[in-house]
């Protein structure tokens, strides 16, 4: 699935000069921060415009509404677990892509400990879950992302059913990593354990499934 599949249709239109853009990156980081605090439901863009103290009419410059903030939030956290997965790949050696997907796994707990709003937001589906893309679902946008960096770093045969596999691999481990931080705000050790098996397991019986297939 390609860059474009993360649509940046939020904003009205990009900033031009540096002082619009770090004002953007300002009600960005605003809106993180409250939906950790209050929620989606109670957001408003007065209360990000105070929060990110510019005046109302400069976040209805670039946004119409909050949906569109908290998609473009979504699109720039996206964007960062991409950059850190990928820039993770480049500074360590793996053994196999059994590695990767934990390295994966371990970028995904830490932006959910570390990043603001990311633990109420995680990537859109909080609020919708077609936020990231109008026509795919965002585990679907998610599941593509990682599906390239697999292919470009580990060279698996580019293929229908590894489509299929790494999207049911994002769903499961989705799920599972949530029901870890349902509780703790830190993430239960042992679930987060379970998640990795759980998808190293599944993974290595569809490869192995593949190699009979074409043997």
């Amino acid at each position: 699935m390609d860059d474009q599949c993360v649509q940046p249709q939020p904003l009205r239109r990009r900033p031009a000069q540096r002082r619009s853009a770090r004002r953007v990156e300002r009600m960005l980081d605003a809106c993180a921060e409250l939906l950790d605090e209050i929620g989606y439901e109670s957001l408003s863009t007065t209360r990000i415009a105070d929060r990110a103290g510019v005046a109302i009419g400069s976040v209805y410059q670039f946004f119409p509404d909050k949906r569109a903030i908290t998609q473009e939030l979504t699109r720039r956290n996206v964007e960062l677990f991409v950059s850190r997965v990928g820039r993770r790949f480049m500074e360590e050696d793996y053994v196999g892509w059994w590695e990767a997907v934990d390295a994966i796994i371990d970028e995904y707990v830490d932006m959910h400990r570390t990043v603001p709003g990311f633990k109420s937001l995680h990537f859109g589906d909080v609020v919708d879950l077609n936020l990231l893309d109008s026509d795919s679902d965002n585990n679907t946008v998610i599941a593509g992302r990682l599906r390239g960096l697999l292919l470009q770093e580990f060279g698996l045969a580019d293929s229908h059913e590894l489509d299929v596999a790494v999207l049911v691999a994002v769903e499961a481990g989705d799920a599972v990593l949530k029901l870890a931080f349902r509780h703790d705000p830190h993430g239960e050790q042992e679930i987060i354990a379970a998640a990795k098996q759980l998808i190293r397991g599944f993974l290595s019986r569809q490869l192995r499934s593949w190699a009979k297939q074409r043997a």
